[in-house]
């Protein structure tokens, strides 16, 4: 029988479908294999001087065990911990144990806050003259001693900054279902091959953890160059990438994770809508087009499962399979249950009403909200 109109505009959105999850498979620089790895292959014997920075506000629940994880780290050269405390209402200054603790000075109004801290921890430490900062989170634990001389034997074999993509916690019911996407998404949207290549303009790093030479950090124009910026790690690679600096991004065999979880999808729900509407640059057309995006890979595979038409059917479940596929190194990455994998249709209902709430309480004036301050909204 002769297919119907009908039926063939459904072939073809199934067809195209099933097209964008083997073009992503294929050519979107094989971000899903994890391939780009910081491991002891990667420790190099290189005296140098490292200033962290970390930037806390109200941190106290974590901070001194982040500071004590980096005093176990085994370096040849020396390490200076430096923490800006940033108007903490708690008693994370005392509890760090840091080498320096900096009250930050009263705020600019165009500055963020958190760069505002390491702006303030970078001051500071500059009379060391570092040859790295590590700029590194509250709540980040190096449970391996040999992270910090991975991260610089990395950027000593030619990169100017150096992250990677903490371990996050992975144990609630929540964290498994969300977490694992939240990292596919992550290097779907920055493959790190391309973010290494230096005939690709994408950059990224994530803000857990990176080394950035003192020396590209002067380049830039320190962190004042990227002051109103929500997404500062991403804004900080670009800078430095096109200042000419090389950036590398990838994941840790190192055992280098957050002690922060999250217990409820409502949690995980107020992480994504902090910085989503600000990664689309605010634009309701980019916004529009993110909605269609999401339905037309995430969603439209499950609903073509439902055609009477076979060809239509078949369609929906190759790109179902597909995206499973490329899905299952992450997940495995992360120990969750296998059949996550099949999840992401689910996943990407929430990151949708995530992403609309993060425009949502931008235009209302409460973008960007984190331990009380609204760091990002429409005046």
């Amino acid at each position: 029988m002769q297919a119907t109109p009908e039926t063939m505009v459904w072939r073809i959105m199934g067809g195209c479908c099933a097209g964008v999850w083997a073009w992503l498979a294929l050519f979107r620089g094989n971000f899903w294999r994890l391939a780009e790895r910081l491991d002891m292959a990667c420790v190099q014997q290189v005296s140098c001087t490292v200033a962290a920075i970390i930037p806390a506000r109200n941190e106290a629940e974590w901070i001194g065990r982040a500071v004590a994880s980096l005093r176990q780290q085994q370096l040849a050269g020396t390490l200076s911990i430096f923490l800006a405390d940033d108007e903490s209402t708690d008693t994370t200054g005392a509890a760090s144990r840091a080498d320096v603790v900096i009250p930050t000075p009263v705020r600019p109004a165009d500055w963020k806050g958190k760069l505002w801290a390491i702006h303030t921890g970078i001051t500071a430490a500059e009379k060391l003259q570092p040859d790295y900062y590590l700029l590194t989170d509250a709540d980040i634990e190096y449970q391996s001693p040999h992270v910090l001389r991975a991260l610089i034997g990395r950027a000593e074999s030619g990169y100017d900054l150096v992250s990677v993509m903490v371990r996050l916690q992975c144990t609630s019911r929540a964290e498994r279902l969300l977490i694992p996407a939240f990292v596919f998404f992550f290097f779907m949207l920055y493959p790190p091959a391309w973010v290494q290549s230096r005939q690709q303009r994408t950059a990224a790093s994530a803000g857990g953890c990176m080394l950035v030479r003192r020396e590209i950090m002067q380049r830039i124009g320190g962190i004042q160059s990227i002051r109103g910026a929500l997404i500062d790690d991403c804004a900080l690679a670009a800078k430095v990438k096109a200042h000419g600096g090389r950036v590398w991004l990838g994941v840790s065999d190192l055992r280098v994770r957050s002690m922060r979880g999250y217990q409820t999808l409502g949690q995980i729900h107020s992480m994504i809508a902090r910085s989503a509407f600000a990664q689309l640059r605010h634009s309701g057309f980019i916004l529009a087009g993110t909605v269609a995006g999401l339905v037309f890979t995430y969603l439209l595979p499950v609903l073509l499962l439902f055609s009477p038409d076979n060809v239509t059917a078949g369609f929906g479940l190759a790109a179902w399979v597909t995206s499973a596929v490329v899905f299952a190194p992450t997940v495995a990455e992360y120990r969750a249950p296998w059949l996550t994998v099949f999840a992401l249709p689910a996943v990407a209902l929430v990151y949708l009403r995530a992403t609309l709430a993060s425009a949502w309480n931008y235009w209302n004036g409460r973008g960007g909200e984190w331990k009380g301050r609204v760091q990002d909204g429409r005046n």
